[in-house]
């Protein structure tokens, strides 16, 4: 009997140590799948994160990039926001006179309300008027030596604005039948009469500077010292009629008042049908024909007027400018 109840309890106590054992089994499994479960959960965490973090720093790459747009328009905007109404003064040299109306047309259709009143005569007569204290915000000369003495020697230009803006030609002219047995610079004197600028006009300054480079006219320290008479004598007594700028050349030509003259090729412009040109003096004989431009110091102008005075020079420097000044026979390869 003893033994039958042994027996029992033994097979219980086995039946309970099985059972036991697939209860941690599952146990373990379940534990097992938590943990899976818990690390997937984490890595769906971390790249919920990084995806978020991700549409945050592309949101503020996308918002730097529409603030930067948005700053970019606005400078652009204000860039081509008209001036408020005010009157710039230019004092130009007569060859500029024609191209300067369509430079000045151009510039108002962005500009339209400042008022460029220009005032047109040789480069060295206005430059006097600006010493004397002529009231002037831009000058735009035909030549350096007049914007040295400005800016060297007078301290009247204000730094930083001066730029070089075309090149010119001198050319021997006559008008249109008129017959004349003159070829160029070289026979000039064959002329009855020629129309010639004075020394302190450029044009008559580099006609005297290529019948110096040409043998024609003694070396000079300063060739626009060389009078009209010496170049009378040196011609063979040839008429000449002394003219005060080139403007005035390059009417007693057309008019026929003088059989020959000499003039720069943009004064050509408008005149095809009046004037021939008999020969385009090269730049080996007088050197090259410059117009600098730059602000001059007004002590008469407000803010308004001398920022409306420098913008007008940096459009004379424009792309825009180039294509009309091309169009007026100017060379606008300069530097």
């Amino acid at each position: 009997m003893k033994k039958k109840c042994v027996c029992v309890l033994l097979s219980a106590a086995m039946a309970m140590t099985m059972f036991a054992g697939c209860g941690n089994k599952d146990q373990a499994s379940a534990g097992e799948t938590n943990m899976v479960a818990s690390a997937d959960a984490e890595k769906s965490s971390e790249t919920e994160g990084a995806e978020a973090n991700a549409d945050e720093s592309s949101g503020a790459d996308m918002s730097a990039t529409e603030a930067a747009e948005e700053t970019s328009e606005a400078a652009e905007t204000t860039a081509a926001e008209p001036f408020e109404a005010t009157t710039v003064t230019v004092f130009a040299a007569k060859s500029l006179n024609t191209v300067m109306e369509e430079l000045i047309a151009e510039y108002n259709k962005t500009q339209p309300n400042v008022s460029i009143v220009g005032s047109y005569d040789s480069s060295g007569t206005l430059m006097t008027q600006i010493e004397e204290g002529a009231a002037c915000d831009v000058f735009f000369s035909a030549a350096q030596k007049q914007m040295d003495q400005l800016q060297d020697e007078d301290g009247l230009a204000v730094d930083g604005t001066r730029h070089n803006v075309v090149n010119n030609q001198v050319c021997v002219v006559t008008w249109k039948g008129s017959g004349t047995e003159v070829t160029g610079l070289s026979d000039i004197g064959k002329a009855k009469s020629i129309a010639l600028a004075d020394g302190s006009v450029p044009v008559g300054k580099y006609t005297r500077q290529a019948l110096v480079n040409a043998g024609m006219l003694d070396k000079v320290d300063d060739v626009s010292q060389i009078t009209t008479s010496e170049i009378q004598e040196a011609l063979g007594g040839v008429e000449i009629n002394e003219c005060a700028n080139v403007g005035a050349v390059t009417a007693a030509v057309a008019e026929g008042s003088n059989e020959v003259g000499t003039v720069y090729y943009s004064d050509t412009y408008g005149f095809e049908d009046r004037l021939q040109i008999l020969e385009v003096v090269p730049y080996e004989l007088t050197g090259n024909v410059i117009y600098p431009v730059a602000q001059i110091i007004n002590k008469e102008a407000d803010e308004l007027e001398q920022s409306a005075a420098e913008d007008f020079i940096n459009f004379l420097t424009s792309d825009d400018a180039k294509t009309i000044f091309q169009k007026y026979y100017f060379d606008t390869d300069v530097e």
